[in-house]
């Protein structure tokens, strides 16, 4: 090439993908992985095309560790949640990228060294907002009384009887319930621990479901959102947030939590259940097979009833 007068160098660099192209890479390679693909491949697309556009379109092996500090320094003290991902995200791009001979290093790990160490910030950010149980009540009524969408209504209340994820109430849908047993039936595909979850449903988790049906569509989801597609994960927490409710939907499993082991006398294998929580010990485990279905089924009833909203008076308030 040299000798017909051409510089072999544009050729070589003509056969290094971009960052873009290595992120396609790395998205081929694990999204058939991940629990809800299409929505995790959508946030890496979205979320590294806004927050990392100036390295985006660069050559995998033209990146810098200034280039990464760039990106995230300003992120890394306003959005810390969203810088970390973007943070995960480009290394795992970089790692495929010295995986497949264009780089020989990470520039993230460079990076790191450079950006604020916020120790204490992300220790108390594993800790979600929660309410204490006396107040729950409460916030369901403050929801009610809102002009918010009805499913998103709904869903909350629906969150809170069942003490279930967001994601596992977002994307339930009606070919999951057991309307014969009353039960909520969550597929392995959506549990975070990769099993199958039977949520029994409370009298008032079953009304949740009887005023649903007045806003079923083509979806089949029990919550679609008012534009008619999935409810994206952060309706609720705007809902609560706009509403000072003082807490993040996750937060409610542990309000429920806390109002098991305080006011009952469920055994803590029953609770922990309902939580859809793993034994942790693997021995026990091996030999513990039932999912303790009717006890819950009766701990979700009292729940729905100390809310006030099961119809019967319950002891355990």
């Amino acid at each position: 090439m040299a000798y017909a007068g051409d510089d072999p160098r544009k050729t070589r660099q003509r056969d290094v993908p971009t960052v873009a192209d290595t992120m396609e890479s790395v998205i081929e390679r694990d999204s058939p992985t991940w629990r809800d693909a299409a929505r995790t491949t959508r946030e890496w697309r979205n979320g590294l095309n806004r927050h990392a556009a100036r390295i985006i379109t660069l050559r995998v092996d033209a990146v810098t560790s200034a280039d990464c500090i760039a990106v995230l320094r300003e992120m890394w003290q306003t959005k810390r949640e969203t810088a970390v991902k973007i943070k995960h995200r480009l290394s795992a791009i970089f790692k495929l990228a010295i995986a497949e001979g264009h780089r020989t290093d990470n520039p993230l790990d460079a990076a790191s060294a450079a950006l604020p160490n916020r120790r204490g910030d992300a220790q108390r950010s594993r800790r979600q907002a929660a309410l204490p149980h006396q107040k729950v009540a409460n916030a369901l009524a403050i929801v009610r009384d809102t002009n918010a969408w009805t499913g998103t209504k709904l869903a909350f209340r629906f969150l809170v009887l069942t003490a279930a994820r967001s994601g596992e109430v977002r994307g339930a849908t009606w070919d999951e319930i057991d309307l014969a047993h009353d039960v909520w039936i969550i597929p392995d595909t959506r549990m975070k621990a990769g099993a199958e979850h039977r949520v029994p449903l409370s009298s008032a988790a079953m009304t949740v479901l009887t005023e649903a049906r007045h806003i079923a569509d083509h979806t089949g989801l029990l919550f679609p959102s008012v534009t008619g597609k999935a409810m994206s994960d952060a309706t609720l927490s705007k809902l609560l947030k706009e509403d000072h409710v003082g807490a993040v939907p996750h937060g409610f499993r542990s309000s429920f939590r806390d109002w098991a082991a305080e006011k009952t006398g469920y055994h803590r294998d029953v609770i922990e259940a309902a939580l859809a929580h793993q034994v942790a010990n693997k021995v026990e485990a091996a030999y513990f097979r039932t999912d303790l279905l009717e006890k819950r089924r009766e701990l979700m009833q009292d729940w729905a009833d100390y809310l006030g909203l099961g119809g019967r008076t319950n002891s355990a308030t």
